[in-house]
């Protein structure tokens, strides 16, 4: 089979960190997370990277990022706008925010044939996962004959938290043979002095959460097949959804991929990593980025240049 590629979501507008997250530098050689994720995928064994980006950071990121990788891969970019959407749909009057994770990867079908990763931009995975992920889609195996045989690699939820305000995460919950069984995004989740706790109403309410619980970071292991799935997706979305929340509401891949499984059209293995993630959620979440990049570097699990 082909190599698999490696999808990258950069599309979002980084409203919680104050700028452009994406093209942000964490060391003192100009790297990005987005550097290190792209590296580690393909010492690992991916062989495409493909860019969801916003058309109007187009210049900046080729400039910043994906030029340099360009030299090393096969680079697609693909354009994640708000008129991207069937013709029936109406935008809603001062809707800004993109439509989701879900409608990001939804851009990709015209460019992506193959077994695929998907990823957060802003998000440090570790080096293990992508060779857990590589493995997997070179020879995936579903949990019943008939289903798309997806993965996820899944972390801890206690290492995944900021100091520094609230995170989104998927919550999930797995049979006896490693399967998905459950997943639930929670979109505003925060660290307390005696563990975590989340809100689904805007914080009028409040729930612990255990910190040992396994969530999701956007980190998939998808099958081409899953695009007619992902549109019949966002059809449910503008018409079901949307005027719930016409300026907020977005369509998350976590959920799709649970509606995927519960209908027994997919089934999703869980994967581990034995490695931290780490992400810059908020502009506060930087120091720490770069003392933790700086320490890999001093361990050799990176040169200091990654584009040589």
């Amino acid at each position: 089979m082909n190599k698999p590629t490696l999808v990258l979501l950069a599309a979002g507008m980084g409203s919680r960190y104050g700028g452009l997250k994406q093209i942000d530098p964490i060391d003192e050689q100009g790297h990005k997370i987005i550097d290190f994720s792209i590296y580690d995928a393909l010492r690992a064994g991916f062989g495409k990277v493909v860019f969801i980006i916003k058309k109007s950071i187009e210049k900046d990121f080729r400039e910043c990022i994906g030029d340099a990788v360009a030299g090393k891969t096969e680079v697609e970019y693909v354009f994640q706008e708000q008129d991207a959407i069937p013709s029936w749909v109406n935008i809603p009057d001062g809707r800004v925010k993109p439509w989701g994770t879900a409608h990001a990867i939804l851009c990709c079908k015209d460019v992506v044939k193959e077994p695929f990763a998907v990823i957060n931009s802003d998000d440090y995975y570790g080096v293990s996962a992508y060779k857990t992920l590589v493995d997997f889609l070179k020879d995936p195996v579903a949990k019943e004959e008939g289903c798309m045989p997806f993965c996820m690699v899944g972390y801890q939820l206690k290492n995944t938290l900021t100091e520094h305000g609230s995170v989104a995460r998927g919550c999930c919950r797995m049979d006896e043979d490693g399967y998905l069984s459950h997943i639930e995004e929670l979109t505003k989740i925060e660290k307390t002095a005696s563990g975590a706790r989340y809100t689904t109403d805007d914080g009028a309410s409040w729930n612990d959460i255990d910190i040992n619980t396994l969530v999701s970071m956007n980190m998939w292991g998808l099958q081409p097949e899953v695009f007619p799935e992902l549109e019949r997706s966002m059809d449910r979305f503008f018409k079901e959804e949307m005027e719930k929340n016409p300026l907020k509401s977005e369509c998350f891949i976590p959920i799709e991929v649970g509606r995927m499984v519960n209908e027994k059209k997919a089934s999703v293995k869980v994967l581990s990593s034995a490695d931290k993630w780490f992400g810059v959620t908020y502009k506060e979440d930087k120091p720490f980025v770069m003392e933790s990049i700086q320490k890999l570097k001093e361990q050799g699990v990176y040169p200091e240049k990654l584009w040589v």
